[in-house]
Parts: C-alpha cells; sequence; structure tokens
C-alpha cells in the first residue's frame, strides 16, 4: 500500500489554482455537475495505458494497492477504448461537421467533411478542448474555449484553419462562461468575469483580436449571452440564480441598455430562449405556469405567454430555429430519454421525429443556411456521435461512428426504469441496470451530482465493465432533488431538507433485498461532486448495509465548501443548501455534514479528487480522508495534480476507472 496523505495535502496547497482543463459548452453548466463525469466514455476521456504510479507525477496515490492486477487491467483495457464524438457546429449549408472527440491524451476539434468520413484534427493542445463554432459563413475561422488543469478558468480562442495560428481573445485572469457569434460572424458577445472575479459581465469583440473587447454591460450575478437579433441590434441574454429563478433579458448594442423580458411574477426558471425569424417574438423554455418546463412564445413588449406544449408533460429543452423560421426544434425529456420534436411555427403544431433512435440528445443546433438540424446522440449502449437531420428531406444522416475498443456494442446492457416508494410516500425514480448470467448480484448505487441534475441512460465504460465483466448490478437513483420530474420535486432537498434526499437511498436498497436477483449483502454506493457527498451520507445512515463508497470530488462539509468554493459559485450554491453565514443554518450544515460525523461512517472508502477543483476544492476530500484515518479506517485516496472538477486527461481517467473497477471488485466480490 502507498502512504504519504502529507505529500498530497503539501502538493494539493502548492498546485490548487496555479494552473488551468475541463471544457464546458456554450450554455453554462448546471453550478455542482462535474465538468468531466469520472465514469462515463462520452466525456472523451479514455485511454490505452495506465498512469504513473508514483508521487512525483501527475497523480498522488495514497493508501492505495501497488500494482492493478494482469487480469483485470487487460479486460478493462477495451473498455477504456471505447470513445464518442460531440457535435459542436456545422458549416452554413451543412456540408461540414466540427466535432470534439479524443484520439490522444485530451480532447480535441476535428473537421469532418463527410458522413463518417475521416476526422481531421485541428487543434492539438496539451489540454481539452470543447465548446467550438465556425465564425457564421466561413469554415476557415474557429473559436473554442479551454482552460488549464481544470481550474475552469475558460479563456476563448480564434483558430485560423488556413495558417493553424490560434489566438487567445480573452483575458487569462478571468473566467468566460458562455459565447454568441453575430448572424454576419462581424461580433462575438461572451460574458466574462474579469472585473472583479464574481459577476459575468458582458462583452463584444470581433472574435479575433482581443484588443477589439468592449464592455457592453456591466451586471451583478452569473450571465450569458444566448443570441443576436438578426437585425444584430440586440443580444438575448440569460441569468442564473437557481434551478427555480432563471431569467431572460434583452440588452440594446447601441446604447447597452439592459431590459428583462421574463416577468417578475410569478417567479420561474427561464432555461433557454431564441428569437423568431422577424425578431419581434421569441420561443423561451420555462416552468412559468407548471411543474414542468414548457415551451411559450412571447411578443417582445407584450404580456403575453403564449404555452405551445401543453400537451407534453415532460421538460423542454435544446431549442434551435431554422435559418427560414419556419421550424422550432427542440427536445423533451421523458424519463430521462430525449424525444426530438419539430414544430411548425405558422400553426403551432409539433411531431416527434420518429427516425431517430431512443437516447439522450444534446447540443442541437441548425446550420446558418439550410434546414439542416445537427446534434450529439447517445445512450446507454452506444456512446455519443454526431448527427444530422434534414427537416425538408426528413433524413437522418450519422457523421461519426466512434470506436467501442473492439467489443460487441450489441452486448451493452439498456436500463430499465423503476418506480419505487420512499419513507414518505413520495415515488422516486431510477435506471436499473442488471447484467446477463444468473443472481444473486452486487450491487453498485451510482448517485448523480447537481443535487439539481438527472441520471439518464448514457453511456459508461465502467458501468458496463461492471455488468459484463463482474456481473455487478448498476442502478442510478434519481432522488428527490433530481431535475426532470418536475420544479417541486427538484426543491424537495433543499435547506434543511437536504438528508431527505439521503433517505431516499433507503427505497433502493429495500429494492435490492426484495429482489431475488439482486444480494443485499453485497452493496456499494459511487458519485461525483454532490454525488460524492451522498455517498459519504449513506456510509452513515445506511452503513450497516453498505459495504464501501467510491466518493470523487465529493462534499464533505458544508460549511467548509460554501466558504471555499469559487466566489462566483458561491451565492448559487446558497440558494440550494443555505447560507453558512446565518448561525442557525451553519448549525444545520455542520449537524449533517460527514466530516463531523466520521465515527458513524461504516463501510469501506475510496476517496478521489482534482487539486485544480474551483467548485468543491480538494480540501474536502483531504479533510475527510485525515478524518476518516483517524477513527482507525483505511481509505483509498487519488488526487490528480493537473485536474479540476473530474478527470480530463486520458492517463488520470485510466487510472481512476482501473482503481475504482479494482476497489469495487475486492469488496463486492471478495476478489482482486
Amino acid at each position: 500500500m502507498r502512504t504519504g496523505l502529507a505529500l498530497a495535502s503539501t502538493l494539493a496547497l502548492v498546485f490548487v489554482g496555479c494552473a488551468r482543463t475541463a471544457p464546458i459548452a456554450q450554455t453554462p453548466p448546471a453550478p455542482d455537475q462535474p465538468a468531466s463525469a469520472p465514469d462515463d466514455a462520452s466525456d472523451d476521456e479514455p485511454a490505452d495505458d495506465a498512469a504513473d504510479r508514483g508521487g512525483d507525477g501527475p497523480l498522488v496515490l495514497d493508501g492505495t494497492p501497488e500494482d492493478i492486477p494482469d487480469e483485470l487491467r487487460e479486460r478493462l483495457a477495451q473498455y477504456l477504448e471505447t470513445r464518442s464524438a460531440s457535435l459542436q457546429a456545422l458549416a452554413a449549408d451543412g456540408s461540414q461537421a466540427l466535432v470534439a472527440t479524443r484520439f490522444a491524451e485530451t480532447t480535441q476539434l476535428h473537421r469532418v467533411k463527410n458522413p463518417l468520413g475521416a476526422r481531421t484534427q485541428l487543434t492539438f493542445r496539451d489540454e481539452p478542448v470543447r465548446s467550438a463554432s465556425f465564425a457564421p459563413g466561413a469554415t476557415s475561422e474557429v473559436v473554442f474555449m479551454s482552460d488549464v488543469g481544470g481550474d475552469e478558468q475558460h479563456q476563448l480562442f480564434h483558430l485560423d484553419l488556413d495558417t493553424g495560428v490560434y489566438t487567445q481573445v480573452t483575458d487569462e485572469d478571468s473566467r468566460t462562461v458562455g459565447y454568441a457569434w453575430s448572424r454576419d460572424g462581424e461580433r462575438l458577445a461572451f460574458a466574462n468575469n474579469a472585473r472583479n472575479g464574481r459577476d459575468f459581465d458582458l462583452w463584444l469583440s470581433d472574435g479575433r483580436d482581443p484588443d477589439s473587447a468592449e464592455l457592453l454591460a456591466e451586471v451583478e450575478g452569473y450571465w450569458y449571452p444566448l443570441e443576436f437579433s438578426r437585425s444584430g441590434d440586440e443580444l438575448l441574454v440569460g441569468e442564473y440564480r437557481s434551478i427555480t429563478d432563471a431569467r431572460i433579458h434583452l440588452v440594446d448594442l447601441e446604447s447597452g441598455e439592459v431590459q428583462r423580458i421574463s416577468p417578475e411574477e410569478p417567479s420561474a426558471a427561464y432555461r433557454s430562449a431564441v428569437f423568431s425569424r422577424d425578431g419581434e417574438r421569441i420561443y423561451a423554455a420555462s416552468d412559468r405556469e407548471g411543474e414542468f418546463v414548457e415551451l411559450y412564445e412571447h411578443e417582445l413588449g407584450s404580456e403575453s405567454w403564449e404555452p405551445l406544449t401543453r400537451d407534453v408533460p415532460w421538460d423542454v429543452s435544446n431549442l434551435a430555429l431554422s435559418p427560414d423560421g419556419s421550424t422550432l426544434a427542440f427536445t423533451t425529456n421523458e424519463g430521462g430519454v430525449d424525444v426530438l420534436r419539430l414544430l411548425d411555427t405558422r400553426t403551432r403544431e409539433h411531431r416527434p421525429v420518429e427516425e431517430i433512435p431512443s437516447g439522450v440528445v444534446s447540443g442541437a443546433r441548425f446550420a446558418h443556411e439550410a434546414p439542416i438540424l445537427g446534434f450529439t446522440l447517445s445512450s446507454a449502449s452506444r456512446t455519443g456521435d454526431a448527427y444530422t437531420y434534414d427537416v425538408a428531406a426528413g433524413e437522418l444522416t450519422r457523421w461519426t461512428e466512434s470506436e467501442v475498443g473492439g467489443l460487441n456494442p450489441d452486448q451493452f446492457v439498456e436500463p430499465e426504469i423503476i418506480q419505487l416508494e420512499s419513507f414518505d410516500g413520495l415515488e422516486v425514480a431510477g435506471l436499473y441496470y442488471e447484467p446477463p448470467g444468473e443472481g444473486p448480484h452486487p450491487v453498485m448505487l451510482n448517485i448523480h451530482g447537481g443535487p439539481e441534475a438527472q441520471a439518464r441512460p448514457r453511456f459508461s465504460s465502467l458501468t458496463q465493465f461492471l455488468l459484463e465483466e463482474r456481473g455487478i448490478a448498476v442502478i442510478y437513483p434519481n432522488v428527490r432533488g433530481s431535475s426532470g420530474y418536475g420544479k417541486e420535486f427538484v426543491s424537495l432537498d433543499d435547506g434543511k431538507k437536504r438528508e431527505d434526499s439521503v433517505r431516499d437511498l433507503g427505497a433502493f436498497l429495500d429494492f435490492i433485498e426484495e429482489n431475488p436477483d439482486l444480494d443485499e449483502e453485497r452493496v456499494a454506493t459511487y458519485g461525483g461532486s454532490y454525488g460524492g457527498y451522498m455517498v459519504l451520507a449513506s456510509l452513515i445512515h445506511f452503513g450497516d448495509r453498505l459495504r464501501a463508497g467510491v466518493n470523487v470530488v465529493g462534499i464533505s462539509n458544508f460549511v467548509t465548501f460554501l466558504e471555499n468554493t469559487a466566489d462566483y459559485r458561491r451565492d448559487l450554491r446558497r440558494a440550494e443548501y443555505g447560507d453558512e453565514r446565518d448561525p442557525e443554518m451553519r448549525e444545520f450544515l455542520e449537524s449533517i455534514s460527514p466530516l463531523n460525523r466520521t465515527s458513524e461512517i461504516r463501510g469501506e472508502l475510496f476517496v478521489a479528487h482534482g487539486a485544480n477543483d474551483p467548485r468543491v476544492p480538494a480540501s474536502e476530500a483531504e479533510q475527510i480522508v485525515e478524518a476518516v484515518r483517524a477513527e482507525g479506517h483505511d481509505v483509498w485516496y487519488m488526487l490528480a495534480l493537473n485536474e479540476g472538477h473530474g478527470f480530463s486527461r486520458r492517463e488520470n481517467r485510466d487510472a481512476f476507472i482501473e482503481l475504482a473497477a479494482l476497489f469495487l471488485s475486492e469488496h463486492l466480490l471478495g476478489d482482486r
């Protein structure tokens, strides 16, 4: 076993905040979601070799085994060779696609000139690259986002494809959270916290020269551009305050005047919005009049908000308007699975696109000059790939076919949706993956972060390995506080109701106990970010029913987390967890924090973190490791010195999954 927590702590202090990796999309991610899910191949971080396991490399391993058994490593290697591709942009006529995928150490940009054609690499950075787009009207200019070392200080870069030269467009001492091109490609709007490190002001530049940037509007809070009007005179802007309070504003580009479009009453979340072709209306997704996020049409300057999808009792997202303004594409999240729908803006009738396979649709966007809709599609049994749908012809086209390590994708397991009654009668749902062969099978509960997120059927190399190679069943719970089930449900864990979400895990443990195909004596929990807190809390509340837990970039003390998370995130998180400055709330947060209850933790523990994490600082991991060890328990600990809120680099991701697979095998199967 390796030891040396003191070394890990020292190095973390040296490296936290001094490097800059994980990418973001043009619309900012949920405030507590891992920038790269540690076990998900759809994040494009699989690899073909193991990481350096010494203290002098990118990893500090403390209390972990010296070696990974050859049998496990060799069998797992194929699963780590799965990769995916995500659509970033389409050429104006839809004839080319810009995708992000990984062939070496990190995710980079590639151009695909015809469906299923060669992926030509465009960027060759040490750091991962995501969220890219062609400049409108050009296929020789690209803007992309990247950070360094997982610190999420994302910067914009302009890439000239004719010369291969890229230029940093934004201030390296700040964070950029979103951007949007004008229709003519002459202006780029972005949000950036250069002024004080906390508030995201709105800026305009030409997208090419860093000296062209000019302040458009000084604001307070977490703002981001959505879309330019077709005339180029106005900018649609979003403001995120909490999962239940998100606003839309209109900015006059000549005067810089900011006008709120979404009304103060009722208070609601306006998740996304796009201009109509004539610029006189917007289409917006909001939960303003009900439990779910519906599609609305709003005439600017009026008080009218016309509901368009009241017949679909599910959340709407992924809004995109065709170039001629006649078709609005959107998705509905129906129990975790996306249905892509097309709405005729003249008749206001909508229909599902039947040609698209079941799965999760993300990043939907139209080509600028053609009725071709591009998106990324993934599922539990398919890694993500880029697709287009020709609205006029009704044709679905696949642009990439990502590698699956030589495995047979027909053997990948799809989940069953389960619905269970929790301790207080509330119905909670989850995804149940049953392995092949006879049971009773050991079980891993994989708990999502957020907490305002949702377990959805996306591909996970670790999940499929555990199912196929280890016979371990996997359940993804959607406890109260998860999104996708209505705004009342997502608020049921707020503030002092925090531990009710932990108690919901009891319903899934009861399901395991009552299922003859599952072994209630061999159960472990696994989770990242807020899910990491849930792992620690589960070992307290249900330690007699759990053997082990894997805590990835998780919260161990809500007070220290809130005090040390990045400045721009603190108020956003207080809206969810409570304000630690209030003495009564502080006392409550301390009382439920696993760090203060380590004597109650039962079961084995594996903790993994990134040293540069701005969301959940690495100190959250260090303090729980030290405290649990002080109680006389062994803890496996992994610290990646060049990572942040998740593992984006190939070597780190591989090392983590190898250790997680070994840890779960050892404690659920009793083998090495």
